[in-house]
């Protein structure tokens, strides 16, 4: 486990390196990498579901349209929310992190009943371990801002964003769900071979293309 965690953690910090630094730098280079991104994991979705539904020509053309315009969305969505505060984007961002971490390290250590036949490495502990982690950023946020003196962690808005944190956990473990059901299909371990420690890039940011939409949405409906 020990080698396996070194491995997601330090593919984790880079990641989140990149997309720190094209987030501050300017949105084209965002934009660049999120397509990027896309690219990439519409070539692994692709083989997939290629590997996953071989027989079924007309579901795999489907799959294949909806493919390119979720990818397609998730560009348009990620480049829209460059509005968003740098800070809020790099915030859900490491709640995506953590919460995958979370998963795997309380999963690893307590095990116990499974928590779904999709995914079978999957734990009931381990999705209450994703849900415990994700708000360690909110943790740090806090903590981080109030020794500066620019905010009360017991402001009005704690609760908001503690209930924002969980529910945007939540969409990351469907996400990780999602395409845990599709890699079952195939046969396969990973998505891909591109990222150590993880397989494919949608081994590792699978929660995250599903988040991005939804914080989207959820920034326009209650902030």
């Amino acid at each position: 486990m020990n080698s396996n965690l070194s491995k997601r953690i330090g593919t984790s910090i880079i990641l989140l390196i990149i997309l720190s630094v094209s987030l501050l730098a300017n949105k084209y280079l965002w934009l660049i990498v999120l397509m990027i991104a896309s690219i990439i994991s519409f070539h692994e979705f692709s083989n997939l579901i290629k590997k996953g539904f071989k027989n079924k020509k007309k579901l795999i053309q489907f799959l294949y349209i909806v493919n390119f315009l979720f990818l397609t969305l998730l560009v348009f969505v990620g480049y829209n929310i460059y509005t968003f505060p740098p800070t809020g984007i790099i915030f859900i961002i490491l709640i995506c992190i953590f919460s995958d971490t979370g998963g795997y390290v309380i999963g690893r250590l307590i095990g116990g009943k499974k928590l779904t036949k999709i995914s079978p490495n999957k734990t009931i502990s381990g999705s209450f371990g994703s849900f415990i982690f994700s708000l360690l950023p909110l943790i740090i946020y806090f903590t981080i801002y109030e020794v500066a003196g620019n905010v009360n962690f017991y402001s009005k808005n704690i609760i908001d964003l503690i209930c924002v944190s969980l529910f945007l956990s939540f969409v990351c473990q469907i996400g990780d769900l999602f395409i845990s059901y599709f890699k079952r299909k195939a046969k396969v371990k990973n998505t891909g071979t591109i990222l150590p420690g993880h397989g494919g890039l949608l081994d590792r940011i699978d929660g995250l293309i599903f988040v991005l939409p939804i914080a989207s949405i959820v920034d326009k409906i209650f902030f």
